[in-house]
């Protein structure tokens, strides 16, 4: 029997050459890199080794932290690339999806899982939560490119600042979850503290060191920054270094460190918007998120394989269908009715509700944070739509793009 050790090594290098080669293999063909690594989890486990299988019940911390990772460098990739400045009206489709969109994905899932699947209350407020974000990380197909490149449609643009945005906002939600679990679901039992602490506070805490965090950083890195062969060797490495400072900052201040390093990530691109440096910045995060991804999709694989989907039943299978199938599109729908963005790229918006590494950690956390007695049925549902969502998200992305886009072929 080989080493777990070894084997487990052997499997981290193929998924770094797998970051390097895969997405120019794939480039032209309709199938996105995360269901490969997927399928190649779900392999590497099938397989008769001495791999400690990765339950994310039993390793649940684990789970949450490698999730928190890959979230927050996603964020940070997500926010330097974007091109247009921030403002009411040229992210008018980005406030419509997170007011109108978000809150009803959220509500409809509850709603599903309380009434269809009859999930208790906490549990059903959590699975909304943990399938409300719109993930930074597996979208990459449809998000936009680097910084500078001139490849910002509205579709793109939409589904970036979204997932930037959502992936933090979901928070209060989850923590409504919690506290129904610790105090019961009446809401006068949580309700105000909740209010005041995880929505108000929170949030304007997260925003207030984001901006600081963004602007120190930009001191930094372009008026400080000595243009010596040492320094310009490690200058992606700043990127890594503001995602963790501005993160940490932030939880330890009490924030969302979700939100606080999106918004320093914008305040990062804001300034003199055409320096190289953007993409530099872009480019190593971008990196770091693929090999993060890579990993947790092998282990995805693996879960699905080892017992996962163990509480699946057909209405879990309906549930996982439902939600990335007709609530998300539906409520991305709705969000988007008045406004000026053509029928095509509404559905476009619409559909590529993609859920991934953000759901699985807030269902982690939630599960960590609070007591739900549905934790095995919870994973099967999640993790059900996740799988939907790569499989039916990576393989339609390319060419629903291309359709938008008038039958050109999507440029990434």
């Amino acid at each position: 029997m080989f080493d777990a050790y070894d084997l487990s090594l052997l499997i981290t290098g193929l998924a770094a050459v797998g970051v390097a080669v895969l997405p120019r293999l794939l480039s032209d063909q309709p199938v996105s890199y995360p269901i490969l690594y997927v399928a190649a989890g779900a392999l590497i486990f099938l397989l008769p080794t001495t791999l400690v299988k990765p339950d994310p019940i039993e390793f649940g911390l684990i789970a949450e932290r490698l999730a928190e990772l890959g979230v927050i460098v996603a964020l940070m990739g997500a926010g330097l690339k974007l091109d247009r400045k921030i403002g009411w009206k040229r992210w008018a489709s980005t406030w419509r999806l997170l007011a109108i969109t978000m809150p009803l994905s959220i509500g409809l899932a509850a709603l599903f899982g309380w009434f269809a699947i009859g999930l208790a209350p906490a549990a059903a407020m959590l699975l909304g939560a943990a399938l409300a974000p719109t993930d930074p990380v597996l979208a990459a197909d449809v998000q936009v490119s680097e910084p500078g490149a001139g490849r910002e449609d509205e579709v793109r643009f939409s589904l970036t600042s979204e997932a930037g945005l959502n992936d933090g906002l979901a928070f209060p939600f989850t923590n409504a979850a919690i506290a129904m679990a610790v105090a019961g679901a009446a809401p006068g039992n949580w309700f105000m503290k909740w209010l005041i602490l995880d929505v108000v506070y929170r949030i304007a805490v997260a925003l207030v060191i984001g901006f600081v965090t963004g602007k120190a950083f930009t001191f930094l890195v372009f008026k400080m920054q000595a243009k010596t062969p040492l320094a310009e060797s490690s200058e992606g490495l700043t990127a890594l270094s503001a995602t963790l400072v501005t993160y940490a900052l932030s939880e330890l201040c009490g924030g969302y460190g979700f939100i606080a390093v999106f918004v320093a990530a914008l305040t990062i691109r804001d300034h003199e918007r055409d320096h190289e440096y953007h993409r530099v910045l872009h480019r190593f995060s971008d990196e770091i998120e693929r090999f993060i991804l890579a990993v947790v999709m092998v282990a995805f694989g693996g879960a699905i394989v080892t017992g996962l989907l163990g509480e699946m039943t057909l209405r879990t299978l309906l549930a996982g269908l439902a939600f990335v199938l007709v609530i998300r599109p539906l409520a991305g729908w709705l969000a988007l009715v008045g406004s000026s963005i053509s029928a095509k790229q509404r559905a476009g918006i619409s559909f590529f509700g993609i859920r991934g590494v953000g759901s699985f950690y807030y269902l982690a956390h939630g599960l960590n944070e609070g007591s739900f007695v549905q934790e095995a049925e919870l994973w099967s549902l999640v993790g059900m739509a996740v799988l939907v969502s790569v499989l039916v998200h990576g393989a339609s992305a390319k060419p629903t793009l291309a359709w938008i886009a008038g039958g050109r072929a999507p440029r990434s």
